[in-house]
């Protein structure tokens, strides 16, 4: 392997000091089968493409059982792509895979409504007793019927079309046939992004003190850049400043002396206004040889699920990782998880001298069915945890769109389970493709606080800078959960500049 320098991580804040004020920093897997889980009762699956190896059980927790089952249609016996289905009223449910499938991994004990609908067709309401630790299987058969108005959500209104008057009136419309868009498919927008709350100026003689976390994370620019690309404009909350400058290297020297890292200050003129001050406040970490890396300890979690079937989004991944496995040493070791409907043990650890089977493997992928993501990513710990390195560089690399419909999928139940699992020493390094569905605020808010770091990643040369020129701050972690606080009456700086 030959010497390849990677930049570390490092972060600069700037604060703006408006005269007598501060600103204070801030796969399908398969068809129902007759067998059982051993002692679980949970059904097992015949793997398929999408799950290269070994399907691992989505066991329910104490109390807990699953419901499943299949969605068709009632007079074409038709299996229905993209049906949500939802249990006991809930808004949020999950949808049917490419097979009819769909499954609620963890339902509570006891009685519950579950209700599937999608347009065109009459919805339909089942009960169901859920049972600990057994699977309620509840299909459905959908009878086509007409669209109502209140059915039609208006997402946005286009420009500029001319109005073409019809010399005829369509009377009646059969949409029972229609193919339903993919979450892929043109127009089609769930994106989210968290909302971004300004901070106030505030006076630095009444707050002189400014305190910021040191975590870096560089998606935003990315996303941005991809936006113009497009000729869009990003929506207001995918700007974030902090990662649109920590987006750069700075020519800051390397780091000498007992601390991890060194800090660069500079003050200046702001353009807007001479009167006020700008502070950059620069920390930076030294530059590390990728030979002298820690061994490493990887779990590649990649979701092939039907929405990740997109050239900038599956492809994109396997390329991307087919890079960062050929730079794996003998002494790093790597297991492939894989998640769609069901959760895929794709590849068992396997050192990094193994290259051709891991690059065989992330080759071979295919993206269909729904998205376990919250099942999945536990499983992820799981086998970091089994396969710890003391010393080492334990970490999960999660590559995804975001999009979870199978299981814990809320911003804050993925929260709760990284701040959980962090405390055993695995990072956590969030990788997002794609557009339409991406989940930004979910990705950004389990990196943070996974101990980890959030990349979006919208092309080859992006995957290149973030996985092999910036392996060490992508890979490497020196210090957790750190803050930094500046003064801003310091050094000559006044308190009424």
């Amino acid at each position: 392997m030959e010497s390849t320098k990677v930049r570390t991580a490092g972060i600069v804040t700037l604060l703006a000091l408006a005269g007598a004020v501060a600103a204070t920093a801030p796969v399908d897997v398969g068809t129902h089968a007759d067998t059982t889980a051993a002692g679980h009762g949970i059904p097992s699956y015949t793997p398929a493409l999408t799950c290269p190896g070994e399907v691992i059980p989505l066991l329910p927790p104490p109390g807990h059982g699953h419901i499943e089952g299949r969605v068709t249609g009632a007079q074409s016996g038709q299996l229905l792509e993209y049906v949500l289905v939802t249990r006991d009223g809930n808004r949020s449910g999950v949808l049917t895979d490419t097979s009819g499938r769909y499954s609620i991994p963890s339902a509570t004990v006891g009685e519950h409504t579950v209700t599937a609908k999608i347009l065109g067709y009459v919805e339909q309401q089942r009960q169901v007793t859920v049972t600990e630790g057994q699977t309620a299987v509840v299909d459905f058969a959908l009878e086509p019927g007409a669209l109502r108005i209140e059915d039609i959500v208006v997402t946005g209104v286009s420009r500029g079309i001319p109005k073409v008057k019809l010399p005829f009136t369509v009377r009646n419309v059969d949409i029972a046939n229609l193919p339903v868009p993919s979450p892929g498919a043109r127009g089609w927008n769930t994106e989210s992004y968290a909302p971004i709350s300004e901070n106030r100026f505030r006076r630095v003689s009444d707050a002189p003190l400014s305190t910021f976390a040191i975590d870096v994370d560089r998606a935003s620019y990315a996303n941005v850049r991809r936006f113009i690309q497009d000729g869009q404009r990003p929506p207001l909350d995918a700007v974030r400043i902090e990662e649109m400058i920590n987006y750069f290297p700075y020519e800051w020297g390397d780091v000498h002396g007992e601390h991890p890292f060194a800090v660069t200050t500079e003050v200046s003129q702001t353009p807007w206004n001479p009167e006020h001050r700008l502070v950059r406040i620069g920390l930076h970490a030294p530059t590390v040889d990728a030979r002298d890396l820690p061994p490493s300890n990887l779990v590649f979690l990649l979701d092939v699920s039907g929405s990740m079937d997109e050239p900038n989004k599956l492809p994109l991944l396997q390329s991307a990782f087919a890079m960062l496995a050929d730079r794996l040493r003998p002494q790093d070791r790597v297991t492939v998880v894989t998640y769609s409907t069901q959760v895929c043990l794709a590849l068992a650890p396997t050192t990094g001298d193994r290259k051709g089977e891991i690059l065989a493997l992330i080759e071979g992928l295919r993206a269909g069915g729904g998205t376990a993501g919250g099942p999945a990513l536990q499983h992820a710990y799981d086998i970091a945890r089994e396969h710890h390195v003391e010393g080492g560089n334990n970490r999960i690399i999660l590559a995804t769109d975001g999009d979870f419909n199978i299981g814990p999928a809320s911003d804050e139940e993925m929260v709760e389970l990284v701040e959980r699992e962090r405390k055993a020493g695995t990072h956590l390094t969030v990788l997002g493709f794609g557009t339409g569905n991406l989940k930004d605020s979910k990705m950004e808010q389990i990196a943070d606080n996974g101990n980890g770091n959030f990349h979006y990643v919208d092309g080859l040369l992006e995957a290149r800078k973030v996985l092999i020129e910036e392996m060490g701050g992508t890979l490497l972690t020196l210090a957790k959960d750190v803050s930094s606080r500046s003064n801003s009456t310091r050094r000559g700086l006044p308190a009424t500049a």
